[in-house]
Parts: structure tokens; C-alpha cells; sequence
């Protein structure tokens, strides 16, 4: 079975097509004022990164293909999407860090039900991409990075009192909890390493930036109706 013919899927802007096939608007249009409706946004965000990496969907979003189509079917029943056939790693052959990430965030749920399931697994993967995690989990800003992980791993974000970089800090605690010492100075700001914990995460979105490069193309760039997405 072939994947399915996303909008502009080989375009610059398949991330905020497919964002829009599956909640009806676009990204900067959302509206997150309401947990459920943070969560939809947040699942599309990341599901929107991944088609913008290419690849097999699933497993740029760290999921098996059959979670895949669960998640789709009851978050987005509206969009006419399901997974292409993908063949899951075996447990043995997955990343480790993945795994223990994903296994650290499990563990430290705080809501119930299949949402922070998912969840756990496509932070834990996302994590392994080379930007600040807020942008490639595709959302708009680091703070709906934290309310994410308050809202489904608050154990665990609570943790992070010194809002240490995400990243950054699920491998101090993965080290803790193993009982290694991950710093080489007792004291953060003794650190040659301070920025690359606590640095600024500000920028520009994924998928904003996609859309800035997509209206910088102008009428190339328009789909079949002349407008831009």
C-alpha cells in the first residue's frame, strides 16, 4: 500500500497541509483554550513535524503503525488519512534512548488513557531530532512544550525547577535515577556547559518558518485555487 497523496506533500509546506487535513484550520488559527483541544493540537503538531521530515509517518512520530491509526481514527475521525503499510522495529532494534525516554515519561504520567500513551513515545522520539524539542515536536512556542508535559507527565515536569532545557533535563534525569552524577560542577552557573542547559529556546516555528519560505515563493507556490495555504 503507497502513502497517501498529502496536500503539497513534496512541497516546502506539507506540514501545515497536513495539519490542516486533519483539524480544518491552520496551525496559527488553533484554538488550545481547552485541555482536549490542546491535546488534538498538540498530536497534530507532531504528526505535521513528521510528514515535514519525510519517511514513514509512524515511525517519524514513534509510533507502530497500528497506534498510528488509532490515534488518527479517534482524534480526527473527519480526516480521510490512515497510516501506509510500515513494518515496526522490533523491540531489540529499536533506539535505546528512545526507549529510554519514552519509558521515563511513561512513568511518570499523570493522566489516564491512551493520549499520554501515545504521547510518551512521540516526545521520547521527537527528542532524538537535532532542534530545541518544542520545534520539533512542531509546536508554535516552548510554552505549549510545557504545558504539554505538566498536563501529562506533571510528576516529572515538576522536577524541572530551574526550567532547565527539556532536552537537556530528561537526560539529567535518566542519569539520576541510575545514580550517575551528569555534571562535571556542583554548581549550574560554574558550568562551561550553563548555556547548552539554560540557554534561550526562542525562534521561529517549524512550520512557521515553512510558511514564511512558502509566501516568500509568491504565485509559484499558490495551490490550485490561487490562494496560499
Amino acid at each position: 500500500m503507497h502513502p497517501p497523496a498529502w496536500p503539497n506533500a513534496s512541497g516546502k509546506h506539507a506540514g501545515i497541509e497536513f495539519y490542516r487535513l486533519l483539524t480544518g484550520c491552520a496551525p496559527a488559527e488553533a484554538d488550545i483554550s481547552a485541555d482536549d483541544d490542546f491535546d488534538r493540537h498538540v498530536l497534530a503538531s507532531i504528526l505535521a513535524a513528521a510528514v515535514m521530515d519525510g519517511g514513514a509517518l509512524a515511525e517519524r512520530a514513534g509510533l507502530s503503525e497500528q497506534e498510528l491509526n488509532d490515534l488518527l481514527a479517534r482524534n480526527f475521525p473527519s480526516a480521510t488519512v490512515r497510516a501506509f503499510a510500515w513494518m515496526p522495529r522490533s523491540a531489540s532494534e529499536s533506539d535505546d534512548e528512545t526507549i529510554m525516554v519514552r519509558d521515563l515519561l511513561r512513568a511518570q504520567r499523570s493522566t489516564e488513557g491512551d493520549v499520554g500513551h501515545w504521547l510518551a513515545a512521540m516526545v521520547a522520539r521527537r527528542a532524538m531530532e537535532p532542534k530545541h524539542l518544542w520545534e520539533d515536536l512542531g509546536l508554535r512556542e516552548r510554552p505549549e512544550l510545557s504545558r504539554l508535559l505538566t498536563r501529562h507527565f506533571a510528576p516529572l515536569a515538576a522536577r524541572n525547577t530551574r526550567n532547565m532545557r527539556w532536552k537537556r533535563f530528561f537526560y539529567r534525569m535518566l542519569c539520576e535515577d541510575d545514580g550517575f552524577v551528569m555534571c562535571t560542577t556542583p554548581v549550574c552557573t560554574q558550568c562551561n556547559d550553563f548555556d547548552l542547559c539554560f540557554g534561550e529556546e526562542n525562534g521561529e516555528s517549524r512550520m512557521a518558518e515553512r510558511r514564511r519560505e512558502y509566501l516568500r515563493g509568491g504565485n509559484d507556490h499558490a495551490d490550485a485555487g490561487g490562494r496560499l495555504a
